[in-house]
């Protein structure tokens, strides 16, 4: 599914524990420099406010009246009917506060919310990796085809979203691709994202050189260290990077072995790739021991890093053989080998939140 020709125009936000970025999408494109207002305020009615003012200033840059708002906020909540509950990082959103129905009351146009890591995967799929992967593979002279993706993003905390055959899959209760609340490999007892996150990195730098976490480096520091480029302990910033990506591969094979495509990753820690990305692979295809010492897969696909050469090269290449047809003349094409690929985000974790919150908009008013 495509929107590079559509002229319909949607108004986006990407809400943050720390500031609302507005901006308005067209034709798959941000077509505004993006409007920037602190989400810090004193109380509920200061931040509705806000957030009613930042859409304003958008809405006054355009040309063409919007046909829709469709945005990210954080969750608990209830996206279908744009409820949002208790938030930990916006914290005067308590009980339930039926943003999307305010928002559509005051600018008469639909509102629809979500979920960042679904609009981020929304977005990769829709113009970002999937189609990316796609047209390498056309190129190629490969005829597979992805038509599945499942978004990363790895920062503050852990979030995931779905993409299966050009829709977004929610869950019943608006909570499908929550893979934070998967198990920690590492620390049976903790959630996933104790490790895949921000505070992940910093506690396993700390706890490798002996620093104390108030004094640690930001990660940004951690991978720089990691790669030589800053001083530091080189050996203990690799290894909180691959302790971090252990534990993120372990969520991520989970979800895999349910979904079965393509690994997309965005995130304020995404580019820290070329420590973490390796290993995180590495550890998808590392295989199960078995009571028969003989070792058992760890998905029925293989995974191959998209950002190396030479595992691009591997998974672009095409394994099809021409089989016979028992009891006739002809032949079928057949692929033994089950290939996925995880890769960075093409678009930027931002630009593909808004332009998944746009394709978003625009498949449901088109239903």
């Amino acid at each position: 599914m495509t929107y590079k020709n559509d002229i319909r125009t949607v108004m986006t936000l990407d809400a943050g524990g720390t500031n609302f970025v507005f901006n308005a999408v067209q034709a798959e494109q941000e077509i505004l420099e993006p409007i920037i207002l602190s989400a810090r305020a004193a109380n509920l009615e200061e931040v509705l406010k806000m957030i009613i003012e930042g859409f304003r200033q958008v809405e006054s840059k355009l040309v063409h009246k919007p046909v829709a708002i469709s945005f990210a906020f954080p969750g608990p909540a209830d996206y279908e009917n744009g409820i949002i509950g208790d938030l930990q990082n916006l914290p005067f959103f308590k009980g339930g506060v039926a943003l999307g129905p305010m928002l559509q009351a005051t600018f008469g146009i639909p509102v629809f919310i979500n979920n960042d890591g679904d609009l981020f995967a929304y977005g990769e799929a829709i113009a970002g990796l999937l189609p990316d992967i796609n047209r390498k593979l056309e190129e190629a002279g490969n005829p597979k085809r992805y038509r599945n993706l499942f978004g990363a993003t790895f920062g503050t905390g852990f979030g995931g979203g779905i993409v299966t055959r050009n829709g977004l899959l929610f869950g019943d209760n608006s909570s499908g691709g929550e893979i934070n609340r998967m198990r920690n490999r590492t620390f049976k007892s903790w959630d996933v994202e104790e490790s895949v996150s921000i505070r992940g990195i910093k506690r396993e730098y700390a706890n490798n050189t002996g620093l104390n976490i108030a004094s640690c480096p930001e990660p940004k520091d951690i991978f720089e260290i990691g790669m030589g480029r800053a001083k530091g302990d080189r050996q203990a910033a690799i290894n909180a990077f691959h302790a971090f990506a252990r534990d993120a591969a372990d969520a991520i094979a989970n979800a895999i072995t349910l979904l079965d495509g393509l690994v997309v990753i965005g995130g304020g820690l995404s580019g820290a790739y070329p420590i973490f990305l390796p290993k995180l692979v590495e550890e998808m295809n590392a295989p199960y021991d078995t009571m028969s010492g003989k070792p058992l897969e760890r998905m029925e696909v293989v995974a191959y890093n998209l950002e190396d050469a030479s595992g691009l090269a591997s998974f672009l290449q095409s394994s099809s053989l021409e089989i016979p047809v028992p009891f006739t003349s002809g032949t079928v094409s057949f692929d033994p080998n089950k290939k996925i690929g995880a890769g960075i985000s093409r678009l930027g974790t931002s630009k593909a939140v808004s332009i998944g919150a746009y394709a978003y908009a625009l498949a449901k008013l088109d239903a």
